[in-house]
């Protein structure tokens, strides 16, 4: 069965801009989806892209992190820069091969071009050992010209070759027979970005791959390939042609649903987590529900879960749902108190907080940690706050607090809380819950809660 390799060029689009939130939430979900390259688009403000780049791959750890380099030497150490925290860095350099695209867009004759392309090309490899060549508008090239510039970055370096069909001018069975002929003569991995302006990118590609391509790229929306119309057919055809990609089709239509909002909202005052979040407030399941249902629900809230977890969520939710319906809340609270469970690294031994409204708040934690106590001080801007902080001045680790709530499980004067935290660490979520009529005390057991599973798992892989 060959493989597909699906790179996704979402965040690469044209016409306007994502914000930084939103470009980070994209990611979060493309690698969620198993893509296998992401695609960014090339260092134009080094402050802000190259935080981007370095965030997305504290997370990103399976796809390809793929950046765009121009055709200058700066260019090229920018991206490198970007992509030195990534786990699978790749440098792009885009070129244009056709006449008019080399005057225009270069101000290059094809012999200069072909220079250049050897020159930048050598340069990326230096810098990254995987490098891709994309001969932009490659259908409107000169067969010979464009045979030599793929000749010429193999021998520079490049690892693979992207063909792009950037005017749209081919029909699928001219575009694959155009193809054949450059998978037959280079023994760099080729791949395809067709132009769908005609509404026939996803012909062209799926019959390029019937040629020998090995990755398309695609797009959620776009003038390109779109993902989830191309992943759907990989898999509707898969078996009878022999191709088949690593896309989570179970999970595909929800995640690119959730991406197509923040495209469509991308701008306005809405968050990027607002699709996520309108799922959450509508969710409503009981008894009756499958466990498929009840996990579709789980993974809408952001939890990705092992098969023995899915089991114990699903068990409690069935206790649960038999004495009231489930909402997101007590969800929520199901996978904090079922799933993951893991022995206790730190365990809290006391506590003391000083907070009033003439006084910074401040947090004294007691922790123990195989055997021996430690201590941390810390001040917050409020008294939950700071005794978060003294819990990372401990640990010696920050992570990122996805979500934090409070909600009361029993009335009167000594009624008791419950405390739920969820915190993000390398793209994953964990969650901890906490019981008490002390809500202080309850949300730092939640907070160790999360911790405790973040560590269990760091000391497992």
């Amino acid at each position: 069965m060959k493989k597909i390799f699906i790179a996704d060029t979402t965040l690469c689009r044209e016409n306007g801009s994502f914000s930084f939130k939103e470009r980070i939430e994209i990611a979060r979900q493309l690698e969620r989806l198993n893509v296998d390259t992401i695609e960014l688009p090339e260092i134009k403000n080094q402050k802000t892209d190259v935080l981007l780049v370095r965030t997305v791959s504290s997370f990103v750890k399976h796809a390809v992190l793929s950046v765009c380099a121009g055709i200058t030497r700066q260019s090229v150490e920018d991206a490198a820069a970007a992509l030195s925290a990534a786990a699978n860095p790749r440098i792009r350099i885009e070129l244009p091969v056709s006449p008019v695209g080399m005057e225009y867009s270069c101000h290059k004759k094809p012999p200069k071009m072909l220079d250049s392309i050897r020159e930048i090309i050598s340069y990326a490899k230096e810098k990254c050992n995987s490098v891709e060549f994309c001969a932009v508008d490659a259908t409107r090239a000169e067969p010979d010209f464009l045979n030599e510039a793929i000749r010429i970055a193999g021998e520079a370096g490049a690892t693979s070759v992207s063909i792009c069909d950037s005017a749209a001018r081919m029909l699928p069975d001219d575009f694959a027979a155009f193809i054949e002929k450059i998978v037959n003569t280079t023994s760099l991995s080729v791949g395809v970005r067709c132009d769908n302006r005609n509404g026939l990118a996803s012909a062209q590609a799926i019959l390029a791959v019937k040629a020998g391509v090995c990755e398309v790229k695609t797009a959620i929306g776009g003038n390109t390939v779109d993902l989830t119309s191309f992943a759907d057919m990989v898999k509707n055809c898969g078996n009878d042609y022999g191709f088949s990609s690593d896309i989570r089709c179970t999970e595909l239509h929800r995640i690119t649903k959730q991406i197509e909002w923040i495209r469509d909202n991308s701008g306005h005052d809405n968050k990027a987590a607002a699709p996520a979040s309108a799922a959450a407030d509508s969710l409503l399941l009981d008894g009756n529900d499958t466990l498929e249902n009840v996990l579709a629900a789980v993974n809408t809230l952001g939890y990705d879960l092992s098969e023995e977890d899915s089991r114990r969520v699903y068990e409690e939710f069935l206790r649960v749902a038999a004495k009231k319906r489930v909402g997101a809340k007590e969800l929520d609270a199901i996978v904090a108190s079922t799933a993951l469970q893991v022995p206790a690294a730190y365990k809290l031994e006391s506590y003391v907080i000083n907070n009033g409204n003439i006084i910074s708040s401040s947090a004294q934690i007691t922790l123990s940690h195989d055997g021996k106590s430690h201590q941390g001080i810390c001040i917050g801007d409020g008294p939950i706050d700071a005794a978060f902080r003294a819990i990372e001045q401990i640990i010696g680790c920050h992570y990122e607090l996805d979500d934090f709530q409070i909600q009361s499980v029993t009335e009167g004067k000594e009624a008791v809380g419950s405390a739920l935290v969820k915190l993000r660490f390398g793209g994953k979520l964990y969650s901890g819950n906490g019981i008490s009529t002390d809500i202080i005390g309850a949300s730092i057991r939640a907070y160790l809660g999360a911790v405790n599973k973040i560590v269990y798992e760091e000391a497992q892989s």
